[in-house]
């Protein structure tokens, strides 16, 4: 009986992986080729003024940007300390987690089109509106004069930083949860019963409400959302239950709340927690009552997406991202390289660092703590929390409020 449960469990886990690997690889492609020539340096320049033309502006530029929500809370945090407004930083930290291009393609391999352009849609809706009333509610604060910057300015060969940056760090930033995501998914289909909903939670609008429940607190990337949803889909929960999941479930987690609230204050965080949960509900509604059933069939979905990606592909898609993600998620482990650097007078110094769970966090600490007086080279290391400084003076109050300011927590010396 176990060995054959953990027979199903496989087999369950490699139809969802290849399903969604061509899609994914594809993703990724794009993701890399977004984040090595999307013009970075301009963007708070559209960011800036407490208004709805910035608010807009910064979901347009949240939806198609492939960062999970650990990744886009530094982001977020950092566009506001370098003077955007509380609005436009909400709207980003809204339209940013729910969707990317790499989880449009994802969804659309494994859920069809309906939900594939819906999902950006109501990301864009959701960011603006949680924009707009954060601006509405903070109208008599003033805004703070840019402090941060956000981005790390790279040099050398563009196509190479395109490669390494979809199939090494951005899939590295995924790779845990992704695989997570189809875990539960292969456990949900072998695990429960394709009655249980049927004959106990028959009613759409009460599984609407446990799958809320369940995704608030919970964190799941946008891309490691879809296999689990799915799954629910098929065991026969409503199509907007599972557009629930889809959306609540990137977006909140106990982690982003808690950042938002310290970072933007509680009423930035109201709204942006009414507006993931009222759009949610609202548009997952929609779905059960006003979108035709059949748009949302997963079976006939399911049935149809075999036949669309020739089998060659779909095999060296999958085998490509197997040993992509192994690698990934071995490479904090393996031996590094030993660098030849010219200390001088500079004094090396270590300290923790909590809360960097993807490249882009590692990043931003880099960034911003490398550029404080007296800081010579940062290095921060994503699997140990540590992070090495060389200086020629240290100012530990400085470099504690930068870390905070960003959204982490300084832990001291290591």
């Amino acid at each position: 009986m176990i060995l054959d449960f953990l027979k199903s469990l496989v087999v369950a886990f490699w139809e969802l992986f290849s399903e969604m690997s061509p899609y994914l690889v594809l993703g990724f492609l794009l993701a890399g080729i977004l984040h090595v020539y999307f013009p970075k340096d301009k963007v708070n320049k559209y960011l800036g003024k407490r208004n709805l033309k910035s608010v807009i502006n910064a979901a347009l530029v949240g939806v198609p940007l492939p960062l999970c929500s650990c990744g886009v809370i530094p982001t977020g945090v950092s566009f506001h300390k370098n003077g955007a407004s509380k609005g436009a930083s909400v709207s980003f930290l809204i339209s940013t987690p729910q969707t990317g291009v790499d989880s449009i393609l994802a969804t659309y391999s494994l859920m069809g089109l309906p939900f594939a352009v819906i999902r950006p849609i109501v990301a864009l809706i959701t960011g603006i509106t949680g924009g707009f009333f954060t601006n509405k509610a903070l109208r008599s604060e003033p805004e703070p004069a840019p402090t941060i910057e956000t981005e790390t300015i790279n040099k050398g060969n563009k196509f190479k930083r395109m490669l390494r940056y979809a199939f090494v760090d951005f899939l590295q930033d995924i790779a845990k949860w992704l695989l997570i995501g189809l875990g539960i998914a292969a456990l949900i289909t072998v695990a429960i019963p394709d009655s249980v909903f049927e004959n106990y939670l028959s009613n759409p609008y009460l599984n609407m409400f446990l799958v809320l429940l369940a995704s608030v607190p919970m964190y799941v990337c946008a891309t490691g959302s879809i296999p689990i949803a799915t799954a629910l889909l098929m065991k026969g929960i409503s199509p907007g239950a599972a557009f629930v999941f889809l959306m609540a479930g990137p977006a909140t987690n106990a982690g982003t709340m808690t950042v938002i609230g310290q970072s933007l204050g509680k009423k930035a965080l109201f709204t942006y927690m009414a507006s993931i949960i009222s759009g949610a509900v609202i548009f997952g509604i929609i779905i059960n009552e006003l979108l035709p059933a059949a748009w949302f069939d997963i079976e006939m979905i399911t049935s149809h997406a075999h036949h669309i990606i020739p089998h060659w592909l779909q095999v060296g898609s999958t085998v490509f991202l197997g040993v992509m993600m192994i690698y990934v998620i071995l490479l904090p482990y393996l031996p590094k390289k030993k660098t030849q650097t010219t200390k001088n007078n500079n004094m090396e110094y270590k300290i923790k660092v909590d809360g960097m769970s993807c490249n882009h966090c590692t990043s931003s600490v880099e960034k911003n703590v490398g550029q404080l007086e007296g800081i010579k080279s940062v290095n921060a290391d994503l699997a140990s929390h540590i992070v090495t400084l060389e200086a020629d003076q240290f100012d530990e109050s400085t470099i504690e409020k930068t870390i905070h300011d960003l959204g982490y927590e300084y832990k001291g010396k290591a």
